[in-house]
């Protein structure tokens, strides 16, 4: 058997039991505490008593012709009118009692000025000297019966237990009232979370403007859902946007491979056809390792670090077929000092190649890789003499599919525009950027990364 089966499971049904527990603990508290200080009450009152009922029999004896008197009074029967009087340790008088009590009062006289307590018979008794004329002449022991204080108790204890019992009913009932009406937005918005689909990304709790924490928890919620709504439109934009740069040099592949199969050719054209399918699948490949890679790296893996010089080096070998056949003279600046960067060798090249492809495909005859070192982060400069991008389009190319007014250079390749915003992808992923400056002389983009 599981050791939390019976538990309530609800947060309702917890916060009520806590609580009824604390509440019921506080009673239990507070009624013990109340009986016991009433007890030590009684007691004290019955002792006074019975201190002053010896007072007053002694203070009234009388001694006539060498003898103690005590005044008549009227016998009642009963130990709260009555009191001992012992002369030389006789009993002259008492009254018509118990003979264990009778017993007891005997001992009182021994011990003069203390209370006595008799449990069995429900008594008290207190012995005091009686003086007469600077003389003791006898003692009384006065006694008082603790059954009307027994009854006091005993109703005190029944009444200030139905009162607890009362109060935690009452308490039980308006917390569980105040707790549904707490807790009745988040049963909605729970029920509004269930009835929602994949296909509501659009329905938020829209709980009004926040006045407490629930009304917070709401808004908090209301804006992670605009979050992951947005990030879902990007990645099913971004989503279609890949399948169709897959799409083309797929496309490519097949009708080379359907040319090349449809009649014999000459060794050459064969060679060339099988070109063309590489390139594609190159390109394939790299667009696919870079989702990859951002996925890596979104995923917080552990970043290494490499230099920045090699990385530039390597990546001017990539671009090197395609500056070739543009007529591009690609260069890499090396920096003073070795400069590092905080990511892996294959991550930074997989960020740059993106943009020095893009610099060459609009660059008219010149394209300049640089790095330099900015406090905790390197920037990776790809310079181009070719149109530049507009102050208007700085953010706008970074966009899936979106490619600026440079595309309309009848020398640019056409592409789907993915390859900025693979590499913007990536470089957030690695704690980086991408930006891209308005610059008069060409264009300017800066490769923003972890210093390693």
């Amino acid at each position: 058997m599981s050791p939390f089966k019976g538990r309530p499971r609800g947060v309702r049904a917890r916060l009520l039991l806590i609580v009824v527990v604390a509440v019921a603990a506080a009673l239990a508290l507070m009624t013990l505490g109340f009986n016991v200080l009433l007890s030590r009450a009684l007691s004290r009152d019955a002792d006074a008593l019975a201190r002053s009922r010896a007072a007053a029999e002694a203070g009234s004896l009388n001694m006539v012709n060498g003898r103690v008197v005590r005044p008549r009074v009227p016998d009642t029967g009963g130990l709260d009118s009555e009191a001992w009087l012992f002369v030389s340790g006789v009993a002259v008088e008492r009254p018509a009692v118990s003979h264990a009590l009778d017993r007891a009062a005997l001992g009182a006289v021994a011990t003069p000025g203390r209370i006595i307590v008799v449990p069995r018979e429900r008594a008290r008794l207190y012995a005091r000297a009686a003086v007469v004329d600077g003389r003791r002449v006898a003692t009384v022991v006065a006694g008082v019966s603790m059954r009307p204080y027994l009854t006091t108790r005993k109703t005190a204890l029944i009444g200030s237990l139905a009162l607890a019992l009362g109060l935690l009913v009452v308490v039980a009932l308006v917390t569980r009232w105040v707790l549904a009406a707490a807790l009745r937005p988040v049963a909605r918005m729970t029920a509004d979370a269930e009835a929602w689909s994949a296909n509501d990304a659009d329905r938020r709790f829209a709980a009004g403007e926040p006045h407490d924490e629930l009304g917070q928890l709401a808004a908090t919620l209301d804006s992670l859902l605009d979050r992951l709504s947005a990030s879902l439109r990007r990645e099913q934009r971004f989503t279609a946007e890949l399948s169709h740069e897959l799409r083309t040099p797929l496309a490519k592949v097949c009708t080379e491979a359907e040319l090349a199969l449809r009649r014999q050719r000459e060794p050459q054209a064969y060679e060339e056809a099988l070109k063309m399918v590489l390139g594609n699948a190159q390109a394939m490949t790299r667009t696919i390792d870079t989702l990859v890679t951002a996925q890596r790296q979104g995923t917080g893996l552990a970043r290494g670090s490499a230099d920045a010089t090699a990385v530039l080096r390597e990546v001017a070998v990539a671009c090197d077929d395609m500056a070739v056949e543009r007529g591009i003279e690609l260069a890499v600046r090396p920096p003073a000092t070795a400069v590092m960067v905080g990511v892996e060798a294959e991550v930074a090249q997989r960020i740059v190649q993106p943009v020095v492809e893009n610099a060459c495909q609009y660059a008219a005859g010149q394209v300049t890789l640089g790095v330099a070192r900015r406090g905790s982060e390197i920037e990776i400069t790809v310079d181009d003499d070719g149109p530049g991008v507009r102050r208007g389009e700085l953010e706008s190319i970074f966009e899936p599919g979106v490619r600026g007014s440079a595309g309309n250079d009848t020398r640019a390749r056409r592409g789907a525009g993915l390859g900025l915003a693979l590499s913007r992808r990536l470089a957030q992923a690695a704690s980086g950027d991408v930006t891209a400056a308005a610059h008069d002389g060409g264009g300017r983009f800066v490769v923003h990364l972890p210093a390693g």
